[in-house]
Parts: C-alpha cells; sequence; structure tokens
C-alpha cells in the first residue's frame, strides 16, 4: 500500500476537524460604552449577569468589571464571552463605592443603566427588557446613565 494512502483518511479527519472549528463562535469580547457620566470622580462598575436569577443583586453577576472615567464616558471590556443572552447593570461609583446606593423609595442615589437603556420609570427593569443576545466575536453595547 502507497504512503498516501494511509494518510488519506487522517487528512480527512484533519479538514473536518479545521471546517468545524472555524464554523463554531469563538468566546470573543464584549465592550460596554457607558455615556452620561456627570463627573469623572469615582469610577463606572458594571456587573454582567447571564440569567434572570439574580439580575441587579449585587454579587450575583456572573463576572465583573471597574471603569475608569474621561470626558463623561467609561468602558467596561469582558473578555471570553461565549455567545448567549446576557443583560448588563451600570452604576456610577462616585465615592468608589462597591455597591450601589439607593434612597427614599429604592431609588439610586448615583448614575445607572442597563444594557437596551430600558426605562426605569416604574422601577427597575427585569432581565429580560435588559438582555441582549450576544454572537460572539467583538461586540461595543452603548448604555446611557440616569441620575
Amino acid at each position: 500500500m502507497r504512503p498516501f494512502a494511509l494518510l488519506c483518511p487522517f487528512a480527512l479527519v484533519l479538514a473536518v476537524g479545521a471546517a468545524t472549528a472555524a464554523g463554531a463562535q469563538s468566546a470573543g469580547r464584549l465592550s460596554v460604552s457607558v455615556d452620561g457620566v456627570r463627573n469623572e470622580s469615582g469610577a463606572v462598575r458594571c456587573g454582567f449577569y447571564s440569567s434572570p436569577d439574580g439580575f441587579r443583586e449585587p454579587g450575583r453577576e456572573m463576572r465583573g468589571a471597574v471603569a475608569h472615567i474621561k470626558d463623561g464616558r467609561a468602558t467596561c471590556v469582558f473578555h471570553g464571552i461565549s455567545a448567549g443572552t446576557y443583560a448588563v447593570a451600570v452604576f456610577h461609583a462616585e465615592h468608589n463605592e462597591a455597591q450601589i446606593e439607593t434612597g427614599l423609595f429604592g431609588k439610586p442615589k448615583q448614575g445607572y443603566g442597563f444594557s437596551n437603556n430600558p426605562s426605569s420609570m416604574f422601577g427597575p427593569p427585569n432581565f429580560s427588557s435588559a438582555a441582549f443576545e450576544y454572537k460572539g466575536g467583538n461586540l461595543t453595547l452603548p448604555v446611557q446613565l440616569s441620575y
């Protein structure tokens, strides 16, 4: 038997494996571009959530990120994100606090925002109103702060 004939099945397996890997969405980078920060005090904190369970609850996020503020903007970056449905909650930690502070009737004392920029006129949004589909690769998600 010729050596080439022995290599053909191996080459076919490699070709199929490479095509499958190329077709799958690889983990990527999600940048959360936060606008409307009223001053450069403190930082912007972003929570990244993968389900409604624990959405907006401190310590229940899948990942967290802290971003420096410059010219009323900040960008939180999450690396190694797999395709899926997610939501992001953001707040301006003016005094570098780890959790958002609330006042009368639970209204946040700092600027806050969510992916999809849902209205929070009648209370904080739920996961489904802030959820977005991430297909992999690099994505920049805009979030506008409300004070």
